[in-house]
């Protein structure tokens, strides 16, 4: 039974459809990559699953539960700007973390961070905005938390530091958690992931598992995507 579930869910801002009667689901164990172009309607479903949004029709369900109070105390969410304090020290965000969130590992995050590179007195005002996306990826990951949701977690870094990215987020999640990755940089991010969803003009285009597409088209599944979405 999918953890994370889309039933016909459309959202509209003002006039404008983001989208349209959308249905899939996510999997516990699983990381699904939400796949699209820019304005494709990735970063509403994720809002909307994270109870930032409210659907316009349909409903979202998180274990069985519309977005709410309960639900969000198994949500980990990372948006895809960076919304730490500026004058906060790194370590002054652990603590933070620490504080809002009882499944936050402290020790956990500390150690991301130091493999990362990142000092506990660096303060985020200072750091690159590959560094602060890194540090806000390395407190999102650090929670024992039953759905993750990653918002373009690799598009403010280079691609040098993605394998290292995505082993971070590998480390971080937990077995039985469900993972939800949106991206648009398809080639880096496949290699990890066990169902795809793309979103095309807020529908839902292709949904199935990685193994599958791949066995069935005869293509990697950034092949596909550059197919379904006619990227040169």
């Amino acid at each position: 039974m999918s953890f994370l579930q889309f039933d016909n869910v459309t959202k509209y801002y003002g006039n404008r459809p983001a989208l349209q009667n959308v249905t899939c689901g996510m999997e516990p164990g699983r990381i699904t990559g939400l796949l699209g172009p820019n304005g494709s309607g990735k970063t509403t479903m994720l809002k909307l699953a994270a109870g930032l949004l409210q659907p316009t029709a349909g409903r979202v369900l998180i274990g069985g539960a519309a977005p709410g109070p309960e639900t969000k105390k198994l949500t980990a969410y990372l948006p895809d700007r960076v919304s730490l304090p500026r004058n906060f020290r790194a370590s002054d965000a652990v603590a933070l973390f620490a504080d809002f969130y009882a499944d936050f590992d402290a020790a956990k995050a500390v150690e991301m961070l130091r493999s990362l590179g990142v000092e506990a007195s660096q303060r985020i005002a200072s750091m690159s905005k590959g560094t602060q996306e890194k540090t806000q990826l390395c407190l999102t990951m650090s929670r024992g938390a039953k759905l993750f949701l990653l918002d373009e977690p690799l598009g403010g870094v280079d691609p040098a530091t993605r394998d290292y990215i995505l082993s971070t987020i590998i480390r971080g999640y937990t077995e039985d958690a469900t993972l939800v990755i949106s991206t648009h940089i398809i080639g880096d991010v496949e290699r990890i992931l066990d169902d795809v969803v793309f979103i095309q003009n807020g529908t839902v285009a292709v949904a199935d598992s990685a193994e599958h597409l791949r066995e069935t088209r005869g293509k990697s599944v950034d092949g596909i995507f550059r197919e379904v979405f006619a990227c040169l």
